[in-house]
């Protein structure tokens, strides 16, 4: 399955949300492009004519203030052709959805990608195995809106028998989930993934380093686009070289990204994804007898009993309290920045003030 010949703006994943976005005169001034990937203060950027190296005006850095401010990658931008494969980024269009995680170490969202229909969560049956990674990664794609599938890739490494646990676990933890079953070795599993993808849809491949994401791009590709290094014979897992995002046209017209790896994947204050991944406890919490109850020592607490009673999974709770937790402190941080930034505001118009009078 080769990159297909981007011949219309539906070939570019644009179409119904997109289209309200813009008049006549919009497309009489400027051509749509997509962001496909991002460097160093420029993008690349390709629209029906081809690809582009593309910087954004001086304005938009002078608005920017926050990194959603600057296009991201899946981003529909407006450009204008400067010469040849170079142009300019004169407008971000509105988004459908955002992706997003948060760094422990830092207090902005990091921007994965935007306007996404499906979030592959990768992961392989060895060490790094983890149900409370998949459910992070639940978190952050229902709460942009996006549809998170489970991709259990590596499946050669392991027996049916084992594979068949793992199935279990994780249907028990995250209910109907859809999973796929892959294995780039015996290439059990592809056709399968390839009827998934379908024409004019955008797929991120999010999972830690070395579970094999970037291979299966280059299995749908039909050619080694993307780097990757040898499995290591101990641990079985391949060495992470992806450094930044990419997207691909695939033949069938289903558009993939490919996504660094990371152990890090932080929720921040993604309320609305934990509300829909812990549905199960949301509902539990309601019949709490205090209505600020904490759910971690109080009395009368339905969801206590129920991990007590063995209808609710103590390691789904534990990860429960202990993302929710981490909500609580990004929110928290959140409104200490704005208690800030009013202060700084005060400063600043009491020291117009002060420059008026003199």
């Amino acid at each position: 399955m080769n990159e297909i010949q981007i011949t219309g703006l539906e070939d570019l994943g644009f179409g119904g949300f997109n289209e309200t976005e813009l008049g006549e005169s919009d497309l009489l001034k400027h051509t749509v492009a997509r962001v496909v990937s991002e460097y160093r203060e420029a993008y690349k950027v390709r629209s029906i004519n081809g690809e582009y190296l593309a910087k954004i005006t001086g304005k938009q850095q002078f608005l920017a203030v926050k990194r959603e401010d600057y296009p991201a990658v899946g981003d529909f931008v407006l450009i204008n052709e400067l010469s040849p494969g170079k142009a300019v980024i004169h407008r971000v269009l509105p988004r459908k959805n955002i992706l997003r995680k948060k760094y422990s170490n830092r207090e902005e969202n990091q921007l994965i990608a935007t306007n996404i229909d499906t979030a592959f969560i990768v992961g392989s049956p060895d060490k790094d195995y983890s149900l409370n990674r998949f459910e992070r990664y639940f978190v952050i794609a229902r709460d942009g809106g996006i549809n998170p599938v489970i991709i259990i890739n590596k499946t050669d490494l392991i027996s049916e028998a084992e594979l068949q646990t793992k199935l279990n676990e994780l249907k028990g933890r995250l209910g109907g989930v859809e999973v796929l079953l892959t294995s780039t070795v015996t290439d059990s599993g592809l056709n399968e993934l390839e009827k998934y993808i379908t024409r004019g849809k955008t797929y991120c491949f999010l999972g830690s380093s070395g579970v094999g994401k970037s291979t299966l791009i280059n299995k749908l590709l039909g050619k080694n686009e993307i780097k990757t290094m040898e499995v290591s014979e101990t641990t079985g897992r391949g060495k992470h070289t992806t450094s930044a995002r990419e997207m691909y046209f695939l033949k069938n017209g289903g558009i993939v990204i490919d996504n660094p790896g990371t152990r890090e994947v932080g929720t921040g204050d993604s309320a609305t994804g934990m509300e829909n991944v812990f549905e199960e406890i949301r509902l539990l919490s309601q019949s709490c007898r205090y209505t600020d109850c904490t759910h971690t020592n109080e009395p009368g607490c339905a969801i206590l009993e129920a991990v007590e009673a063995g209808t609710l999974d103590k390691d789904k709770y534990a990860n429960y309290i202990k993302l929710r937790k981490e909500a609580e402190f990004y929110e928290m941080g959140e409104v200490e920045r704005r208690a800030k930034d009013r202060k700084f505001g005060k400063f600043i118009k009491k020291a117009k003030e002060g420059l008026e009078k003199y």
